[in-house]
């Protein structure tokens, strides 16, 4: 920032003179001239070429098992998978808003703790949440144990059995809300309160103002963020997996990995590809044309109402039922899990996994903010539609889930592999399969998968910044790279950092892409937890399912600091 006044007071005090006709030539190069643009094709193609490669193969491919799979088994994948992306949608629709326009719009206890608190669910993902809820409500779980030993009450496993399609709707409800909570509080609090409070001068009751006025000028945000809700639904595997639903994740693996039929698991793939650009062009329905703008410059944000007496608490009572359903309860379970088996678990071996763990996540995470930096520059200082286009393609890769990435990408490696097989004769490499059995496949997954959360994050500081520095810096005379390192970076540290951050959390996270993907004898921490798991060995799950969570919410609190200082 200071360089950049720098350079505009050299220019207005006359100490620079420099001819910028030269600027205005390369200005109207073509995009292909600049090494930028070259290289954000290349991340494009790469991004591209493990989903065309789906698609194509979709119609060309002929598949052993298809027809049986057609007529037995999709049925049920595509009834299975619409209720559950319909009730999660609908659930967490209802209680992200109502969290997003509480923390908004009203002042009650502890208010300022669940405005951040009510974000740590995304810290512990969906699969890890499943087990821990099922040893907490089976028959050896402590709220059963309780009732036999202390009130001397037997109760039917029925009632507490979560093992089934309404239970993965829980769960993924109570976990994935977040995403919901958090777009639509960030655009409430930008919004100009003149509306609400015309709205309550009118003598709308809260109830009308909220269904009458915040939905439908947040409308946007709301189906925003059920979209990655529904898009996370369609990604997992290990809740599905474990409860025992059959969904396009699971019949991917199994048709793979059991019946050892690729071409089958592409079309698979590629069918529940569909199934995701659906669902986005439902969401560009629902955003419809509409359009809501403050009509006066000085809008102001919305002042926060006091709770006091029964109102209040009854809004404390229910952020606090959330947070504890969503992360104080699973977290105290697994940290007394964790006392019961530490010895038995803790050894060099899962100091391993914590390593192999760390590095691909931060691994990843770097080189995702990597690509995004030049996509995102590219696309602020071209603008055209092939700047437009790569920004969008980076999106593709979040849109699709990652047992389908694994498909494509595997099915691009192997074919590499093919083609360097002489190279890897002449250089003495035993494996034929050298590139598809190693880490780069797996972090390449990562980069496909999670980039579009890395760019998003990078331009949006790009869109704060604006063009104006790296203008003046241009027409002073530095090239695009000495531009963007000397002005440009240092004003966005703040994006950067948040972008990094959320793309660590997702990969540490991760597990379908890193079950199919990870080399030979190459474990993490989401593996372990999941071979610990589905083995029912659920109590020596809890080491490695608690170093996840500690991970992700240290990661979640530094994420939310950032934003808090960056808007203050």
């Amino acid at each position: 920032m200071k360089q950049a006044s720098r350079l505009f007071s050299f220019k207005a005090e006359g100490l620079v003179e420099k001819d910028v006709s030269s600027l205005n030539v390369r200005r109207r190069l073509p995009a292909y001239r600049n090494g930028w643009s070259i290289l954000s094709f290349i991340i494009v193609i790469l991004i591209l070429i493990p989903n065309v490669t789906i698609l194509f193969n979709f119609f060309t491919e002929k598949a052993e098992n298809w027809g049986h799979i057609t007529e037995y088994i999709l049925p049920d994948l595509l009834k299975n998978t619409g209720l559950l992306i319909a009730f999660t949608g609908l659930l967490t629709i209802i209680i992200g808003t109502s969290l997003a326009w509480l923390i908004s719009a009203y002042d009650f206890p502890l208010k300022k703790f669940f405005k951040w608190a009510l974000i740590l669910p995304l810290a512990i993902p969906p699969y890890i949440a499943g087990y821990t809820y099922n040893g907490i409500l089976n028959y050896t779980g402590v709220i059963q144990t309780t009732l036999r030993n202390t009130w001397g009450i037997e109760v039917e496993q029925k009632y507490f059995d979560i093992l089934n399609l309404p239970g993965a709707v829980f769960i993924f409800t109570l976990f994935l809300y977040p995403y919901v909570y958090t777009i639509t509080r960030a655009f409430l609090a930008n919004q100009s309160a003149s509306l609400i409070e015309n709205a309550r001068l009118l003598g709308g009751s809260p109830l009308e103002v909220f269904f009458r006025v915040v939905l439908p000028v947040s409308r946007g945000a709301v189906v925003g963020g059920v979209s990655l809700v529904l898009l996370e639904v369609l990604n997992d595997y290990g809740v599905v997996q474990y409860f025992g639903v059959p969904t396009f994740s699971t019949a991917i693996f199994q048709t793979w990995f059991g019946m050892n039929d690729l071409n089958s698991a592409i079309k698979l793939s590629a069918t529940l590809m569909f199934i995701v650009f659906s669902i986005l062009i439902l969401e560009k329905l629902l955003r419809g044309r509409k359009k809501y703008a403050a009509t006066t410059a000085k809008a102001r944000p919305l002042r926060a109402i006091p709770l006091s007496g029964g109102r209040g608490w009854a809004a404390f009572s229910y952020c606090l039922a959330i947070f504890l359903l969503g992360f104080l309860i699973p977290l105290i379970q697994l940290v007394d899990w964790m006392f019961l088996t530490f010895e038995k678990v803790a050894s060099s071996e899962f100091l391993t996994l914590i390593w192999n763990s760390l590095f691909v996540s931060l691994t990843g995470a770097l080189l995702i903010v990597f690509f995004a930096v030049i996509i995102g520059n590219f696309a602020r200082t071209h603008q055209s539609r092939l700047s437009k286009s790569a920004a969008k393609v980076t999106i593709l890769g979040y849109s699709i889930p990652g047992a389908v990435i694994a498909v494509g990408i595997s099915t691009v490696f192997i074919d590499l592999d093919s083609g360097l097989s002489r190279f890897y004769e002449r250089t003495g490499v035993e494996s034929r399969l050298f590139l598809s059995t190693s880490l780069v496949i797996l972090i390449s997954s990562y980069i496909i998968r999670f980039l579009a959360i890395g760019y998003n994050s990078v331009e949006s500081g790009f869109d704060k910044i604006g063009n104006k520095y790296t203008e003046a810096s241009r027409m002073l005379g530095m090239n695009m790279t000495k531009t963007f390192f000397k002005v440009d970076v240092r004003m966005l540290r703040a994006p950067l950092i948040s972008g990094f951050l959320l793309a660590f959390i997702e990969i540490i996270k991760e597990l379908p892409l890193t079950l199919i993907l990870r080399p030979f004898n190459f474990g993490t921490l989401s593996t372990n937890s999941f071979k610990y798991a589905s083995d029912e060995q659920i109590h020596e799950a809890a080491l490695s399912s608690l170093i996840i969570v500690l991970i992700s919410a240290a990661a979640v609190f530094i994420f939310h600091q950032v934003l808090e200082k960056e808007s203050n």
